[in-house]
């Protein structure tokens, strides 16, 4: 079985397609999709419920963020394969059986991506590297382009071939289909996501785990799915903005070396010095409450 877990916020339009093209486009075995809502206040999960019966819904009183939104739908879900999905994606072809194929197929693999494709039709750029100082620092100053091969470009990838199959570190979240079997190495299957990473860099976190536990992530460009990108975090940008840098802070001290550690320090403060800047403003980011589910 592949369990489908998706995580909805305030996108009932979106959620609705993102449905719909599950049920145009089936994967050719046993199946399950699980839609967590996290207190949408636009009708997501009466809608659901109305027009998409054959999904398990659950409706949470209030927004638990991302982290802990997987970990429910996990906890539901029985599947050999789990995928995790965003509601702003949508399918246009088999790519949902394919993909569990290819992860069959590559047993050595812990994880699966596809290429992401934007209304323009255009790839998105949806891989980088793991995060570390010489990455990140490359991608601030663009000497990513300039050495790209090196440690400055191990961050942003500015070479990846979207066009091969093979290794990627660490794809976006939007379409990410896991192991059970690689889960259960490094966690419980049941509540894989770290939740002190409640938006942003929670799949990092996952997906370095997996690899470090000899899991690592396969990307593969036969299969693709349409990408609305940012629908649920667009709402609330300045806090985005701030949540996505304090989650690298987080992702450094959990993870970074000594060297990593001991410049954390300085690090963070110009990290949030470039969240003031792109958010035109100090916010506190986002702050999950607690379900009663």
């Amino acid at each position: 079985m592949v369990s489908v877990l998706i995580v909805n916020w305030n996108t009932r339009d979106l959620l609705r397609r993102c449905l719909a093209s599950i049920e145009a486009y089936p994967p050719q075995r046993a199946y399950e999709v699980v839609v967590v809502d996290n207190a949408s206040n636009d009708g997501s999960a009466e809608s659901v419920a109305r027009e998409f019966p054959w999904a398990k819904t659950l409706a949470l009183t209030v927004n638990t963020g991302y982290a802990r939104g997987n970990n429910t739908a996990f906890a539901q879900a029985s599947g050999s394969y789990l995928l995790t999905l965003n509601p702003d994606t949508e399918f246009t072809d088999a790519t949902l059986e394919t993909s569990v194929q290819t992860l069959e197929a590559n047993p050595r693999f812990g994880s699966l991506a596809v290429r992401l494709v934007g209304p323009d039709g255009h790839t998105q750029r949806s891989v980088r590297g793991f995060p570390t100082l010489a990455g990140l620092l490359g991608a601030a100053t663009g000497l990513d382009r300039l050495f790209p091969r090196g440690p400055l470009g191990s961050y942003s990838l500015p070479r990846f071939d979207y066009g091969v199959e093979g290794p990627a570190p660490q794809p976006m979240g939007s379409f990410l289909l896991f192991r059970r079997s690689a889960l259960e190495t490094v966690g419980d299957p049941r509540k894989p996501f770290d939740e002190q990473f409640p938006i942003f860099f929670n799949e990092v976190d996952l997906l370095y785990r997996l690899q470090r536990a000899g899991w690592p992530c396969l990307y593969t460009p036969t299969g693709q799915v349409l990408h609305h990108h940012g629908a649920s975090t667009r709402q609330v940008r300045p806090a985005m903005v701030w949540e996505s840098h304090e989650s690298l802070i987080r992702y450094l001290r959990k993870h970074g070396g000594p060297g990593t550690r001991l410049a954390l320090p300085c690090v963070a403060l110009a990290v949030r010095a470039a969240a003031l800047v792109r958010a035109r403003g100090v916010h506190a980011g986002f702050r999950p409450e607690r379900d009663d589910l």
